[in-house]
């Protein structure tokens, strides 16, 4: 269809511009330096777009001269896109079109090959060239064959097969072991192959690829890894040559790993854990800072993460866990701060200032900086050049999580690489350059995500992608993915992931597929915004997928302001906005404060209906409203086609932590005992929501960071969790790192100073306790579980919403139950008229819990009046 929707345009384009083909250069015009840009995209074998095209006459040149045949002409006449490419590419629409010539489409797969620049002579006849962007044209003519082809080591019968994709590649051969082999080209999917024997297994290796590289200007001979690898070295300098079904690399017991039960999306309920901070500075652990730490049974961290699991929580969500390019893999080459952190005082700048000096070199990284997708990071291994150790000892620690009662999510990062073209840490573009990044107008790699942007639209790394998702989840047992940045992906790219992973049996793979859970960030920024590009996979696109995204309107609700105001202080629901203001300007006069206040119970209401568009009730304004109809900064607050389209959390491992948050926003003179019920109050409207919930780790224990709001390279010093309640929650430990809080000093200085912020063992367990607390109810009460918007309609209302609101607290019916939030420091009475006469009393895991304050609630069944005490979520039941 698409071709002959093109001939139907161009047949016109080729009547009208048939005596103006454009003539060949001059056969002696050498050509001139690579051009700095690419302006021109070959979308397709019979489609170039040129933005900045100045004539109707142009052409591609390809080849250098003097070498070979010297430079060779694709002639392009004028054209316009058709309905199909339109669609493909919707923001090249409006730029000038080229047909190629159907005399020259024999020199295509040669030119791909080769040299490749756009040219047309200006106005005044001087030459005007510019590179030209190739991903549209290599799917078009290799994808359809590629897309089949099995990539990186297979093994079948003990024997190897190393294959890698490279069409636009002169040669390919393979390293293996310090000596060359030969590989073989398939011209139809660009892929090389190169078949080995049995004595190659374990055996290091590297692609030696010879190519035009666009960045350098030059063909280039670049060693490099697989992309495919399924094993590497210590610091992944060479790809192995490894088969993860080898039964040697399975721990014991692993093909007989008994799973906790799966717990749909709808009912997750999430602790968020990065590897190192887990263990680095638990005492009680054998394996700090490894994979092994999670087969510590009886260390600190696993029996808090066992008691979490036994009051509710079904998954641990790993940061990611595969191949970091910036952490040194030995443990000798990682640096170490020289300081004596602990002796300095809880304000100083020194702290920051030494942590700072090793963190390029240090051990620590979040890990959002991806080398190799499917390998292991290196660093948490006891041997990181060992398969034994890196993929074992995996394995080992997603056994030691099942066997708390866990199920393990993975956070995958599949929107960026930690760097592209020739850089030493650049893998995919010195295999293909510039396919598999996105590239914007001019050629450039396109940075909106912090670093080079990845382009699963493009058929290849869209099927990076999947395959990847696929081996973590057969070879891994994973059982959910939590996609980074997922705005950026396609949503069919991610839809795709969700049919891979539906495909898999426990009968034929080991596992079950459709128990595995996906959701992830799904924001709508940067070259890709507002469907730009292609259908992102957003909040708002990814309703009614299944497929979680997470929901920030309610955080934002909870927490006040926003995660990047210049005024930290900024109050919120769960942060004394209006009804205990602290002295910043930024919340505006009371007046302005109870508006606001009000406008974030509405936004709160949504979040715990699961954050539906379609779900109807009264905002406190009196109007009768849904979800989609509340604002949020512009945007509809609901976006969600079931409860199991949006996440709820209060703290994430991005910005402040919700205990360093609540520290810049209550007035200062809050007792630490208060501090920690607000925190308590803040992570309820997610632990009680519909649809899944995800919490930071250790935030349950008041968990600082010393108010840093971007820890990714923070080290040990400000990121260790501390399971031991003796040794503090991290407050205090000195001012955050100046690269990203330094304009926020002046108001952490006195904070950090200030040792009634810095809870003791009496408030740090009380809050564990009480959360655990509502992970129970959540557990026990099957209203939690809701699966549509009709039954959440008919069972889940808020009687009270309207003018007369209370400003500070919620009051939520949930079939038998009743909730009141009451974030306000008084005890409130809520009176519902509907239920007088009827028996409740406080929900049997609250009146048999750890907390005393809530055992005051109470309950007047004359007139229907709920009491709650200051700064307390209460669950009532029926009885």
């Amino acid at each position: 269809m698409r071709r002959t929707l093109r001939r139907t345009v161009a047949a016109v384009a080729m009547a009208l511009c048939a005596a103006v083909l454009p003539a060949p250069l001059p056969a002696n015009a050498a050509p001139p330096p690579a051009p700095a840009t690419a302006a021109a995209q070959w979308i397709d074998r019979d489609t170039v777009v040129w933005k900045d095209a100045r004539r109707a006459d142009a052409q591609l040149e390809f080849g250098t001269e003097g070498e070979g045949p010297g430079i060779r002409r694709i002639r392009l006449t004028p054209s316009a896109l058709t309905p199909d490419e339109q669609a493909a590419y919707p923001h090249l629409r409006n730029f000038p079109a080229f047909a190629v010539d159907p005399r020259d489409r024999k020199f295509t797969r040669t030119a791909l090959r080769d040299r490749l620049v756009a040219v047309q002579p200006d106005t005044d006849g001087r030459r005007v060239s510019t590179g030209v962007q190739v991903p549209g044209v290599l799917d078009d003519l290799y994808a359809p064959a590629a897309a089949g082809t099995p990539l990186g080591p297979v093994f079948r019968r003990g024997r190897p097969t190393l294959s890698v994709w490279a069409p636009t590649a002169r040669t390919v051969a393979l390293e293996l072991d310090g000596r060359t082999v030969p590989m073989r080209r398939d011209d139809a999917s660009g892929v090389w192959q190169a078949r080995g024997t049995r004595g190659w297994a374990g055996k290091p290796y590297r692609y030696v690829v010879t190519v035009w590289a666009p960045t350098a200007g030059r063909f280039v001979t670049n060693k490099v890894t697989d992309p495919y690898a399924t094993a590497l070295t210590t610091d992944s300098t060479r790809s192995l040559v490894v088969d993860l079904a080898d039964p040697r690399l399975a721990p014991k017991g692993w093909d007989r790993l008994k799973k906790p039960a799966a717990v749909p999306l709808h009912r997750a309920r999430i602790q968020e854990l990065h590897i190192r901070d887990f263990s680095v500075e638990d005492r009680t652990s054998r394996h700090p800072g490894q994979y092994l730490a999670f087969t510590d049974r009886r260390s600190d961290g696993m029996r808090h993460l066992k008691a979490l699991a036994e009051a509710g929580t079904s998954y641990v969500h790993l940061l990611p866990a595969f191949d970091i390019a910036t952490i040194p893999e030995r443990r000798s080459d990682q640096a170490r701060p020289d300081c004596d952190l602990a002796a300095l005082p809880a304000d100083s700048e020194r702290q920051q200032e030494c942590v700072g000096k090793t963190a390029a070199r240090d051990a620590y990284n979040w890990g959002y900086d991806p080398f190799h997708y499917t390998v292991p990071e290196g660093s948490y291994a006891s041997d990181p050049d060992s398969p034994r150790s890196r993929t074992g000892e995996f394995r080992r620690m997603v056994q030691g999580l099942n066997g708390a009662g866990l199920r393990t999510v993975m956070d995958v990062v599949y929107n960026h690489t930690a760097a592209s073209g020739q850089d030493p840490l650049s893998v995919l573009d010195r295999i293909v350059p510039g396919y598999y990044h996105r590239l914007l107008d001019d050629g450039s790699v396109a940075t909106s995500t912090c670093c080079a942007n990845t382009a699963p639209e493009h058929t290849m790394m869209g099927r990076l992608v999947v395959d990847s998702i696929v081996t973590w989840a057969r070879q891994y047992k994973i059982d959910g993915f939590r996609f980074d940045l997922m705005g950026h992906h396609p949503k069919a790219n991610i839809l795709a992931v969700r049919k891979a992973l539906d495909a898999l049996t426990p009968a034929k793979d080991g596992v079950d597929g459709k128990a595995i859970v996906l959701y992830g960030e799904g924001w709508n920024f940067g070259e890709v915004a507002n469907d730009a590009r292609f259908v992102q996979a957003t909040q708002r696109n990814m309703a009614g997928t299944g497929i979680a995204t997470f929901n920030d309107r309610a955080r934002d609700a909870v927490r006040g302001g926003g995660p990047f105001d210049a005024d930290p202080r900024v109050q919120g629901f769960a942060s004394g906005l209006h009804t205990d203001p602290n002295t910043s300007p930024a919340n505006g006069t009371p007046a302005e404060q109870r508006a606001r206040l009000l406008h974030y119970q509405d936004l709160l209401k949504v979040g715990l209906t699961g954050n539906l568009a379609d779900y109807t009730f009264t905002d406190t304004s009196g109007r009768t409203v849904k979800g989609s109809q509340v604002d949020y900064n512009g945007s509809p607050a609901g976006y969600a086609a079931a409860p199991g389209d949006a996440l709820a959390y209060a703290d994430a491992h991005d910005n402040e932590t919700l205990y360093d948050a609540l520290a810049y926003k209550l007035p200062p003179g809050t007792p630490a005992a208060d501090r920690a019920r607000m925190q308590v109050v803040a992570l309820a409207t997610a632990a009680l929501s519909q649809g899944p919930a995800l919490s930071q780790a250790g935030t349950d224990l008041l968990r600082s960071k010393s108010l840093d709001r971007n820890s990714f390279e923070s080290g040990d010093w400000f990121n260790a969790l501390h399971w031991n309640c003796r040794d503090g929650n991290g407050f205090g430990r000195g001012l955050p790192p100046a690269a990203d809080n330094k304009d926020k000093w002046p108001y952490a200085r006195p904070l950090l100073a200030d040792p009634a912020l810095r809870p003791g063992c009496r408030q740090i367990t009380a809050a564990s306790a009480a959360y655990r607390d509502l992970l129970r109810i959540h557990a026990t009460e099957p209203a939690f579980g809701l699966t549509s918007t009709d039954a959440v309609q008919a069972a889940l209302s808020f009687p009270l919403s309207g003018t007369e609101e209370t400003p500070g607290v919620v009051t939520m019916r949930l079939g038998e139950l009743v909730v009141v939030f009451n974030a306000t420091p008084q005890r409130q009475l809520q009176r519902l008229p509907s239920l007088a006469g009827q028996r409740y009393g406080l929900h049997r895991v609250q009146a048999r819990g750890a907390d005393p304050v809530v055992k005051t609630a109470s309950y007047e069944k004359r007139t229907g009046t709920f009491g709650v005490p200051a700064r307390t979520v209460a669950v009532f039941a029926a009885r």
